[in-house]
């Protein structure tokens, strides 16, 4: 609720809540942007299915929270983000002297439906992961940033408010 002057009198005003899907579509809408971000975030690809789980687990409790100052895409980002931020500095602390070995599977063909030949496949999986291998040498702060503008095409006022950061910086 708000205060505001209406002819010299304090009127209060409701402030409606955004009409939030049901969870089912909010899932189904956001699985494989949440799966591909998961894993181009660090997550370690035999990780990737609980790390996701534990995204939608976060966004089915704070659904009723949600308040409409960004977008839906956005907020889920954020949870995305903290989720993978969470899972890269438990793996660290396991096995601060190990490497994540380089997985086969694509985690960014969930959404791919083409059909290709063994040829083109064995191209876009060696293409993958070498995208994951860059993703893992650069810093965290940057490796979020790179993910959400060039693979997701989020622009720079939606990552700055998915990463609660000034436009600007």
């Amino acid at each position: 609720m708000s205060t505001v002057p209406v002819d010299g009198k304090a009127v209060v005003r409701m402030q409606t809540m955004p009409a939030v899907p049901p969870f089912e579509v909010i899932y189904e809408e956001h699985f494989d942007l949440v799966f591909r971000n998961i894993r181009r975030l660090g997550v370690p690809e035999a990780l990737v299915d609980d790390a996701v789980q534990e995204v939608f687990l976060v966004v089915y409790r704070r659904l009723g929270q949600f308040e409409g100052r960004s977008s839906l895409k956005t907020w889920i980002f954020s949870i995305v983000t903290r989720v993978a931020s969470d899972h890269r500095r438990l793996l660290r602390r396991k096995s601060p002297h190990t490497k994540n070995p380089d997985m086969a599977v694509d985690a960014d063909d969930v959404a791919d439906e083409r059909i290709e030949g063994p040829h083109e496949r064995m191209e876009r999986m060696e293409g993958v992961q070498l995208l994951h291998r860059l993703l893992d040498q650069l810093e965290d702060d940057k490796r979020i940033v790179l993910v959400f503008a060039e693979l997701e095409g989020m622009t720079v006022p939606e990552i700055a408010d998915t990463l609660g950061e000034n436009v600007n910086t």
